[in-house]
């Protein structure tokens, strides 16, 4: 998988996640700074992973999930970025966000080795977004080939949407 990071190839650590491919499990920290883990979560989930929330796009895409997660009862939306929970508190709190939770890879970066978007270079995730079913099986992904894009927004809600 080649992705680049504002026009330049970046190198993408971790194994490449596919439809049918049952979740990794990973642990981040939530905004308490307590870990969580695949086991902590339930039912459909989305997952997103960003460079950092307090840019336009990641936090465009947070937002527009924020608004979004309510056309589809229960499924969970994380954006998962290396924004510490601090920060990521701070800005949950600025932007009214209630409907996606924030966690950080910062410490572990079991996210990113264990879904295949850490970019050591750059320290940072890889856009990415993956629906997780009930059953932990990954029904769809996709890596963003342009770290710096969105993500196709209708087509991870469709996936979640008919998700179980």
């Amino acid at each position: 998988m080649e992705l680049k990071f504002q026009g330049n190839p970046v190198k993408v650590l971790g194994d490449e996640v596919k439809v049918g491919d049952m979740a990794p499990d990973f642990t981040v920290i939530n905004n308490s700074m307590a870990p969580i883990s695949l086991k902590d979560t339930k039912g459909v989930r989305i997952i997103l992973t960003v460079p950092s929330i307090d840019t336009p796009v990641c936090d465009l895409e947070a937002r527009t999930f924020n608004e979004r997660a309510s056309e589809i009862p229960d499924v969970t939306v994380y954006t998962i970025s290396m924004d510490l929970p601090f920060a990521q508190s701070r800005w949950c709190a600025a932007h009214g966000i209630k409907s996606v939770i924030t966690l950080s890879d910062y410490k572990d970066r079991t996210v990113g080795k264990n879904f295949g978007t850490y970019i050591e270079d750059l320290g940072l995730l890889a856009r990415a977004a993956f629906v997780i079913d009930s059953s932990n099986k990954v029904v769809f992904v996709e890596y963003v080939p342009e770290v710096t894009d969105y993500p196709n927004y209708e087509a991870i809600l469709k996936a979640a949407k008919e998700a179980k």
